[in-house]
């Protein structure tokens, strides 16, 4: 059995999944009323109080699904109004089991021992069970409108105990608060994939290896989950396995494959790219440097694209060029268009934050200049829409308001976010995302005069082709008082 201890029979109904809260409340002792307590006598003692709650309670077997329906009817939480209902259920010590709500009823399950204190409350319920004995399942609703049928399934998952684990053959696995360290036989030096995945909490892996070899991981594989991709020498490695704020309970999976290299599987780490050229790179945590050499002046487009880190590029070359780019690319990859000159650039790739590693591809190839007339400088005329070409440094045109109007200035461009600003006669305005998206717009009422309209991107390192327009009609403005 599990330990019982002195108390009043009080029960924690979970009374909402939606909102996520704890609520307490008095529950009744099996035949008993709702506003009567129980009481201590010496006739009663504590441990004959919660074994006849537990005996008073339907019993609820692993592995056979039990139906039920929260009604008006059933046992009410009168803190938020939810119904409950309670069932008890003989569990083993070591056993971890499993507790999935199912059907209609939008609620949670709770599981409780023989003391009544709360274990954990989720739709879905796993727990180390780490005493034999009698534990309380409560099925209650989200809030005061949850009623419905529902199913609880429950089940012991078979996982692994081992300490040892070996490439290709994944493990389950049970993490109960404490980190848990595996072992880890590589035989072939190679490039490898390490994963822990985890619905129950934020998994976090480590290992360590031969010659002070050493890497970290929380998030690299989407969501909460763990991935470290890297070449491993061959040797002993010690996998920790944990959660990232050190109090995970639940099931994790941890798993060692090879990581495929594409191609004809060359890795190029420094070197030359050159136009119309691509390769295959491997992120370790330190920048890699490129040289690239552009003998034509005309517009070029570099990318690096990667499914394991988060991309990002930094040029630099002649005359002060200064470029630099996160996602530009889309999802978290990295571009860099723009007009170079001819010369000798310096290509940093690397990752945008945080030392994960991983598989990268690196390309550069000529972009056909815009089939547009291009213009970065000049007066901008009413219901007129140019464009521009934007390479980190602000454009500047000259706005005439010959009477007092309503002055509407839109830049709108898919290659980076716009800023857009205008001065002039004591009047300064400045717009980011006014147009939606990261478009600009600035719509300002202006007296007759001569303004300053600035174009240029929300950030120094960005580049691209943009369209400015302008509108403009008479209005009235009304004197300053």
């Amino acid at each position: 059995m599990a330990r019982s201890s002195s108390f009043t029979f009080v029960l924690v109904a979970v009374g909402g999944a939606a909102v996520g809260f704890l609520a307490a409340q008095i529950i009744p002792l099996p035949g008993q009323a709702v506003d009567e307590a129980p009481v201590e006598s010496a006739e009663t003692t504590d441990q004959t109080s919660v074994a006849d709650a537990i005996v008073g309670l339907e019993k609820l077997t692993l592995d056979e699904p039990l139906r039920g329906e929260i009604t008006s009817a059933s046992e009410l939480n009168g803190n938020d109004g939810s119904r409950f209902m309670r069932y008890a259920i003989a569990l083993e010590e070591d056993e971890i089991v499993e507790l999935s709500l199912k059907g209609a009823l939008q609620g949670v399950v709770a599981l409780y021992d023989d003391q009544l204190q709360l274990l954990d409350n989720a739709p879905v319920v796993r727990h180390r069970i780490e005493e034999s004995g009698d534990y309380v399942v409560v099925v209650s609703g989200a809030d005061a409108h949850s009623y419905g049928p529902f199913t609880v399934n429950s089940r012991t998952v078979e996982l692994s105990d081992a300490d040892t684990m070996a490439v290709g053959e994944p493990i389950d696995s049970w993490l109960q608060g404490d980190a848990r360290d595996i072992t880890l036989n590589i035989e072939e030096a190679g490039l490898y994939q390490l994963e822990m995945r985890s619905d129950d909490f934020d998994a976090y892996l480590e290992i360590k290896g031969p010659n002070g070899y050493a890497r970290e991981d929380d998030d690299s594989a989407g969501d909460l989950d763990a991935r470290i991709a890297d070449f491993l020498e061959p040797g002993e490695y010690t996998l920790t396995a944990r959660s990232a704020y050190g109090d995970g309970n639940g099931v994790y999976t941890l798993s060692v494959e090879p990581h495929e290299l594409p191609g004809d599987g060359e890795l190029r780490n420094d070197g030359a790219l050159t136009p119309d050229d691509s390769l295959n790179g491997w992120f370790s945590g330190q920048q890699l440097s490129y040289q690239v050499e552009v003998e034509e002046a005309g517009m070029y487009q570099i990318e690096m694209r990667s499914s394991d880190i988060d991309s990002y590029l930094v040029l630099e070359g002649p005359n002060g060029y200064y470029r630099e780019d996160d996602d530009s690319a889309g999802n978290l990859d990295a571009s860099i268009a723009d007009f170079l000159a001819p010369g000798e650039y310096q290509l940093t790739a690397r990752t945008a934050y945080g030392d994960s590693s991983g598989m990268f591809t690196l390309s550069m190839e000529p972009r056909d200049m815009p089939d547009v007339e291009l213009r970065n400088e000049g007066t901008l005329t009413p219901g007129e829409a140019l464009n521009g070409w934007y390479s980190g440094e602000p454009l500047t045109y000259q706005l005439e308001v010959e009477e007092s109007s309503l002055v509407t200035l839109e830049m709108r461009s898919a290659d980076f976010d716009t800023f857009i600003e205008i001065s002039g006669q004591g009047f300064a305005a400045s717009d980011d995302d006014g147009a939606g998206g990261t478009d600009s717009r600035l719509q300002e009422p202006l007296l007759p005069g001569t303004y300053t309209v600035s174009a240029r991107g929300f950030s120094a390192t960005g580049s691209g082709l943009f369209e400015l327009s302008l509108e403009m009609e008479p209005t009235d403005i009304p004197p300053e008082l």
